[in-house]
């Protein structure tokens, strides 16, 4: 158990909070502060803060007591401190990471190869409000809703899905091919998808004869 993780313990089961409770107060997953509590994750500053704020006192390491900080016995000084291995260290360190920033990936319409990543922050488990494992964001490919201010190269911030939402800007499949477009409900099983390239173009698709990948949700503009 680390220095931070038994002191989070120990103020934690002073005031009879849980760790589902504590958990709920910081907005992360119940998981997270167990793993906090045996060593096994490493809490950022603001994580710290928002773990004193929930418990009512100050974890930081300047407040734990000096035999929590320094060896009580010379002797300790001389002996080489165990190591995790180094892979071990860098997940710890991932893991942590990923608690508050993740590495969005980037794709093309085929959503298969990732271009690149962006780095966004994590609340509360999401990523903009959506849940952080089904986001992306989607490169542009050509310039079909130019109309709608899309243009190709710009970067699309998306969350993956399968409903019908009316007026949404969707990545779509039909016949095999996928495309941006936005969808108009006509009934419960004809879709209208609107297009733009200097004229609006209309095509009325049965809904069964096209698959929604992906709603987008805001647009990077490319300068």
């Amino acid at each position: 158990m680390s220095r931070i993780g038994s002191r989070i313990n120990s103020v934690r089961t002073a005031k009879g909070i849980t760790q589902k409770q504590l958990a709920k107060m910081v907005g992360v997953a119940e998981k997270f502060i167990i793993e906090v509590e045996s060593g096994k994750k490493v809490l950022s500053d603001d994580l710290i803060k928002r773990v004193s704020k929930a418990l009512g006192e100050e974890i930081s390491e300047m407040m734990l007591p000096i035999s929590d900080v320094v060896p009580e016995k010379q002797e300790k000084s001389s002996k080489t401190p165990a190591k995790l291995p180094q892979p071990e260290v860098q997940k710890v360190w991932n893991d942590a990471f990923e608690s508050v920033l993740k590495a969005v990936p980037v794709y093309d319409y085929s959503i298969d190869k990732v271009l690149h990543t962006k780095q966004l922050p994590v609340v509360s488990n999401k990523i903009d409000g959506y849940a952080k494992d089904k986001v992306l964001y989607l490169e542009i490919q050509d310039n079909d809703m130019i109309g709608f201010r899309i243009v190709k190269g710009d970067l699309a911030f998306a969350y993956l899905t399968g409903e019908v939402e009316n007026n949404a800007v969707c990545l779509v499949e039909i016949n095999g091919n996928r495309v941006v477009r936005q969808l108009k409900k006509l009934d419960s099983d004809k879709i209208m998808l609107l297009s733009n390239n200097g004229k609006m173009m209309t095509e009325t698709v049965q809904l069964r004869s096209m698959k929604i990948l992906a709603r987008l949700v805001r647009l990077e503009v490319k300068l």
